[in-house]
């Protein structure tokens, strides 16, 4: 599948579909596999607890984030796809992070957890045909198409890797 057309999804989402590269979404999947690897083996069990400003989520928590997100995106993507016609709610990400438990947990577990969900991820969104990919519903009060919702996925964990880079290390 394509990216999506402007207009399948909210404008907040673009500047998370403009870091996708890949024009196939699951050839974006597959490309970003090892590169979440790499990202995950170049910090430590010591620099997870790191944040960069008070108040602002370690890297532990950031990591949650990400793996949290995913899991929300997935059961939007998968709702949309069956036809649901009641409107995917929001979350609160701050809440999510501070009931996390992220910080208790080791940096290796959370990267092989991340690592898993993307696999079903892929699974998932392999498992759509065209018609369910093309699918729009609502999220949010917005409309959004189940192809936007796996490039915006990709484009997530590219933003918060960008962050890292920028602010953590």
């Amino acid at each position: 599948m394509s990216k999506p057309p402007h207009g399948d999804y909210p404008v907040f989402f673009q500047k998370y579909i403009d870091q996708v590269r890949e024009e196939d979404l699951m050839i974006a999947f597959r490309e970003q596999l090892p590169i979440i690897g790499n990202f995950i083996s170049s910090i430590s069990e010591e620099q997870s607890f790191f944040a960069y400003a008070e108040g602002k989520w370690t890297l532990k928590e950031l990591l949650q984030h990400v793996i949290d997100t995913e899991r929300i995106f997935n059961y939007r993507a998968l709702c949309i796809a069956r036809h649901e016609k009641v409107s995917m709610p929001g979350f609160d990400e701050d809440q999510y992070a501070a009931h996390s438990n992220a910080n208790r947990r080791t940096w290796y577990s959370m990267g092989k957890e991340f690592q898993v969900v993307r696999q079903g991820t892929e699974a998932l969104f392999d498992s759509f045909s065209q018609e369910a990919m093309s699918s729009i519903g609502t999220s949010n009060g917005k409309p959004i198409s189940v192809a936007a919702i796996g490039f915006i996925t990709v484009g997530h964990f590219y933003h918060h890797r960008q962050i890292v880079k920028e602010r953590y290390l």
